[in-house]
């Protein structure tokens, strides 16, 4: 008797542990959704402001402010013979995304993503009508520098090769030969304004953001429910056999 007495507060203990954690987790996706879609909702209207000067940008990284996804407006001159080769594919076909230091006029420079390139037309000399010279304004979105690599599935970069997996801003701005100090801390999209034989393909940008977490809070809801019914169940079958 003592013994099925212990099973029972044992049962009935894991099973209350058992559901704290499935309502938990299902709350927490709750959490997420809410966040995920104040985050959807801000990169929509960052995208759709007027264009920022990269002084006010600057300025909002400098406050800490989140700088991702800002429309913004830069001037300079392409470095064409240091762009570095981002792998990537669009709609479906292999290739690159060029990113091309832009000398800034005091000097500096920032690294524009001008866009999509297939495979086969990774080398400059295979797309030199789009290497555009003199002075040159472009209008995009600000992206964030990644301080690590994403993630251990991503492979490292070929630096030697000239080709990246992950947006290194460091490594890209040194196996170009610039000067850190010199360098912008941050990227930018450049958007789809057309480039000479339609070559870098522009405005990239990734915004479809996954937002599945209404769906997961379902489903560890519906876990939970799932558990209470069983246990139920379970007890009134025990009852039943009890009388």
């Amino acid at each position: 008797m003592a013994s099925r007495r212990k099973r029972s507060i044992l049962t009935g203990t894991a099973v209350l542990i058992a559901l704290a954690i499935l309502l938990s987790l299902g709350t927490w996706q709750v959490e997420r959704l809410h966040w995920k879609e104040k985050l959807l909702a801000d990169i929509a209207d960052r995208r759709q402001a007027r264009p920022a000067s990269l002084d006010d940008i600057e300025g909002m990284a400098a406050k800490g402010e989140d700088i991702d996804y800002r429309h913004i407006t830069v001037s300079g001159e392409y470095i064409n013979s240091k762009e570095r080769h981002f792998f990537a594919t669009w709609h479906g076909q292999t290739g690159f995304y060029v990113y091309t230091p832009l000398q800034l006029v005091d000097g500096r420079y920032l690294f524009v993503n001008r866009g999509f390139v297939p495979y086969e037309n990774k080398e400059p000399e295979m797309r030199m009508q789009g290497q555009l010279t003199d002075q040159q304004t472009v209008t995009g979105l600000a992206r964030a520098k990644l301080e690590d690599k994403p993630s251990w599935v991503v492979p490292d970069n070929d630096v030697a090769k000239n080709i990246f997996y992950w947006k290194d801003l460091n490594v890209m701005a040194s196996s170009a030969g610039l000067d850190k100090a010199q360098l912008v801390p941050f990227f930018v999209d450049a958007d789809d304004t057309p480039n000479p034989k339609g070559l870098p393909i522009g405005g990239v940008t990734n915004v479809d953001l996954p937002n599945n977490h209404l769906q997961y809070a379902f489903t560890w809801y519906g876990l939970a429910a799932a558990l209470v019914i069983i246990v139920l169940v379970a007890r009134f079958r025990k009852w039943g056999r009890a009388q």
